[in-house]
């Protein structure tokens, strides 16, 4: 008769196990054109065309849109990145980057 084997244990997820996630949210303004949130979104986060154009639409009509949800280091960079991506020279009242901010995903 075979022995019996030990079963692999089984540790259920606590707290301590889960990763917060963090919305990197952009804010409207009216100093960028819809081609420099395509573009920068594009470039910053590898999005396709279609989905910075959705973006930009909904930034525009709503004031801010979630491009991205990840880890907070991840999400800081991001915004960071696109506080730093520059003015728009599609608009000469265009002085700087867009804004950005950070917000914890979900319930949190």
């Amino acid at each position: 008769m075979a022995q019996p084997t030990a079963l692999p244990e089984i540790r259920k997820a606590n707290q301590d196990d889960i990763v917060p996630l963090y919305h990197v949210v952009l804010l409207d303004d009216d100093e960028h054109t819809y081609d420099y949130v395509v573009e920068m979104l594009c470039s910053i986060f590898c999005l396709s065309a279609d989905a910075a154009y959705r973006n930009a639409i909904e930034v525009d009509t709503t004031g801010r849109t979630v491009v991205m949800t990840c880890e907070k280091q991840q999400a800081e960079f991001g915004r960071d990145q696109i506080h730093g991506y520059g003015a728009d020279p599609r608009m000469a009242v265009s002085k700087g980057s867009m804004s950005a901010v950070i917000e914890p995903a979900g319930g949190a």
